[in-house]
């Protein structure tokens, strides 16, 4: 019988995806929650995903503590880390987010490489690629946010931070663990949990006409199923070890605008208040961010304007969004 896959912050976004697209294929699955008191949300979030949770157990443990890791770990080859906080608004204190993002990662790989873990694939974020200006806004996984930036502000800044210190602890102490980064865009796609995180919250708020403006920016966009696919993608390929992936769709950059326009056509009464005026504001930059080293593992990301649709149909169907 093959190990059971471990995957911290199993009742996320992301993280119910990948539960389910594992348990799909016939996966063992191990997933970490901060409180077993979300196990059943879990499980059902999962059983929403298509998959059947008898293969899933649940254990507890917290990013900032010691304490569970290494029996999560135990008898895990394969770890998927896609636990880390994603605020809605920045913090004051930009350490409240960079403290649990770096250490929780350090953390995360202690117990893999203590574990003998063969491989573990990181989540991390396109906020760790592109968030550093460059000319031509062009960016590949070659190119590194600067955590000194002027004026960045601290979740990108907590990514690069964390990102920068898993590769140099996997270099220095990774013993035989090998290390793969997955650096998503903007993530959408419909959500199997009504915990709603950053992105979808967003999808809300403008469905619901809780937003006078919409933010002025410009980003990529790449469906929550497609990442998960991803993770599954790299985790197998031998030749990813000790390289990242950027996971962005096919579409170029969006602005929020354009994501109204997408709901407002497709969804008729249902995006009836989404907002279609921007904030005022210079137009920023719209970047290029190529994804040819994840389509070279077969990687085929989803049409974007589905992804948009599909996010708000999800929220609707989990009665999330206000009458």
């Amino acid at each position: 019988m093959t190990s059971p896959v471990l995957v911290t912050g199993g009742s996320g976004y992301l993280g119910t995806h990948l539960i389910a697209a594992l348990l799909r294929d016939g996966r063992r699955v191990r997933a970490t929650v901060r409180s077993t008191a979300r196990e059943g949300d879990l499980r059902a979030a999962v059983r929403r995903g298509g998959a059947d949770d008898a293969g899933l157990e649940v254990v507890a443990a917290d990013l900032m503590a010691d304490e569970g890791w290494r029996e999560a770990v135990a008898g895990c080859a394969e770890v998927h880390h896609v636990a880390s906080p994603i605020p809605i608004a920045q913090p004051d204190d930009p350490d409240e987010l960079i403290v649990p993002a770096r250490e929780g990662t350090l953390r995360v790989l202690r117990a893999a490489r203590d574990a003998g873990a063969r491989r573990v694939v990181l989540t991390s974020s396109f906020a760790a690629v592109g968030y550093t200006p460059k000319p031509g806004g062009e960016y590949t996984e070659d190119d590194w946010t600067d955590p000194d930036t002027p004026g960045l502000a601290p979740y990108p800044r907590s990514k690069a931070i964390a990102e920068l210190a898993a590769w140099d602890f996997m270099r220095r102490e990774g013993g035989g663990t090998e290390l793969v980064v997955v650096n998503p865009t903007f993530i959408l796609g419909p959500t199997l949990t009504a915990a709603l995180g950053s992105s979808m919250y967003l999808v809300k708020l403008g469905v619901e006409g809780a937003m006078d403006a919409l933010p002025r920016q410009r980003f990529g966009i790449v469906d929550v199923r497609d990442v998960a696919d991803l993770h599954l993608r790299v985790m197998a390929a031998p030749e990813a070890a000790g390289r990242r992936f950027l996971a962005v769709g096919d579409g170029g950059a969006w602005s929020f605008v354009e994501v109204a326009e997408v709901l407002a056509r497709r969804l008729g009464s249902l995006a009836a208040r989404v907002p279609t005026r921007e904030a005022p504001g210079a137009e920023p930059p719209r970047p290029v961010i190529h994804n040819e080293r994840a389509r070279g593992l077969g990687w085929r990301p989803r049409d974007t304007e589905t992804t948009i649709v599909e996010s708000a149909e999800s929220l609707r169907d989990l009665g999330l969004l206000r009458a």
